[in-house]
């Protein structure tokens, strides 16, 4: 195995270096003055280091903790090294997660890694959501051409801050000329439950294990593409996304106006059966933002009536449906009161909401 010291090359990409700390399963490799981060396993030792000179790094890398990867210094290469071809003029951009034990879901971590289908090097930034509704940095650097590269581990209890992802990137060539690519920031919605369904996990033209991929950019066309959240921005999106969407539904059941019953309680049957006529041609995500959308529509007419209840029924089934009203209830409508429904009245499968 590989140790601090060691000249290593990569072994599923182009490049390699000195080992100059190890972290857990982490290597941390300078390529002419360039960190970059790769799994130990996938480092071929090419130059051995001398014992003490190994032990002394290790004792120095110790005191050097490190959260997330943030590289910030280029790599000093010509384009004369990169192998172009007339595809790769296009950008194509993917994100994706490869589970370390495919068979073990349950309690296995994933590695995340970017693939950089194309001619440019890209200005690379990858993110997740924090609870209060900012980013967290995972990885920052340059992306080479044509490459592959690890840009972090992600952890079972991670998965709980990854219902939102977003990349953004520079493209450039280095010493020659080149056409110019418009800067991208693109934000995902992650399904994480799917990290624990194996069906989820598909074979992928860039690796060779079963990945959950994210096509990021497809022929220079962003996929998902989203202006930077602030609050009249993201409402705009939103009206205009269900209004597409009611184009292609099918026919929504006309039914009377959610009024508060005698007990002073709305309620609120979030069954799709209760939503729509038929689900013909109905995919579950299509399913899902209906009720979504019939939520929010919901808490929107009540959000100035303090003290208002509100049950909506969601069912119990896998949960999904639940998950995603929970995720509202804690970014888009913060501070209002939130437990389950009456065992006795609605089961297992209903929420209480106390407009505050």
């Amino acid at each position: 195995m590989a140790q601090i010291g060691d000249t290593v090359r990569y072994l599923n990409a182009v490049g390699g270096g000195r080992i100059t700390r190890i972290e857990g399963n982490m290597a941390y490799v300078d390529d002419d003055g360039f960190e970059t981060p790769v799994l130990l396993r996938e480092c071929v030792v090419v130059a051995s280091a001398g014992a003490s000179e190994a032990k002394a790094s290790k004792a120095s890398s110790k005191q050097q903790p490190v959260q997330s990867t943030v590289i910030s210094e280029p790599v000093q290469e010509s384009d004369d090294d990169v192998m172009e071809t007339p595809e790769g003029e296009k950008l194509n951009v993917v994100l994706a997660y490869e589970p370390v034990e495919l068979k073990h879901l349950t309690t296995t971590t994933f590695d995340a890694y970017v693939v950089n289908d194309s001619n440019y090097y890209l200005y690379f930034t990858y993110m997740t959501r924090a609870d209060n509704g900012g980013w967290i940095t995972r990885y920052a650097g340059i992306v080479e051409p044509n490459i592959q590269i690890f840009i972090g581990e992600v952890l079972r209890e991670d998965l709980n801050m990854m219902d939102r992802v977003a990349v953004q990137y520079i493209a450039f060539k280095r010493d020659k000329e080149f056409d110019l690519k418009t800067p991208v920031l693109v934000e995902n919605r992650l399904d994480v439950t799917k990290f624990f369904k194996l069906h989820c996990f598909r074979e992928n033209v860039y690796f060779d294990k079963p990945v959950i991929a994210i096509e990021i950019v497809k022929n220079d066309i962003p996929q998902r593409a989203m202006v930077i959240d602030s609050g009249r921005l993201e409402d705009a999106l939103r009206k205009k996304k269900n209004a597409d969407r009611q184009i292609r539904r099918p026919v929504v059941k006309r039914k009377k106006k959610h009024v508060p019953k005698e007990n002073g309680i709305i309620e609120v049957d979030l069954h799709i059966n209760e939503l729509v006529d038929t689900t013909a041609g109905m995919s579950n995500a299509d399913m899902l933002n209906l009720q979504v959308d019939e939520f929010m529509k919901v808490m929107d007419a009540n959000i100035n009536n303090h003290g208002q209840k509100i049950v909506f029924i969601h069912g119990k089934g896998e949960g999904v449906l639940r998950q995603a009203l929970m995720k509202e209830l804690t970014h888009r409508y913060k501070g209002h009161d939130v437990q389950d429904a009456s065992f006795r009245e609605y089961g297992f499968g209903a929420t209480q909401v106390t407009i505050r």
